[in-house]
């Protein structure tokens, strides 16, 4: 894992509009969908550190597109091993 990416919307369908543009823009995998509550979902990439910026990206651009406000984005290049556990 070399970089992970994270775009936090508010809504299922808007963070799966999100997650099917991250993954066609760049070469990431999906490791995770949080739903963390009152209608927040994260959507978690991995891969090198520019395709997940690229992804994260075009993430952020999708969901603006669909109309709603973007909660949270992130790039967190060369994480922590002990990262990887808690997702």
């Amino acid at each position: 894992m070399q970089a992970i990416g994270l775009v936090e919307t508010r809504g299922l369908v808007a963070a799966l509009e999100a997650l099917d543009t991250m993954c066609k823009a760049a070469n990431v995998r999906m490791i995770d969908l949080k739903r963390v509550g009152s209608g927040l979902v994260t959507v978690i990439v991995e891969g090198d550190v520019a395709a997940v910026t690229a992804a994260v990206e075009a993430g952020k651009d999708a969901y603006t597109r669909t109309g709603g406000e973007l909660i949270s984005s992130n790039v967190i290049p060369n994480p922590h091993p002990e990262l990887a556990m808690i997702l």
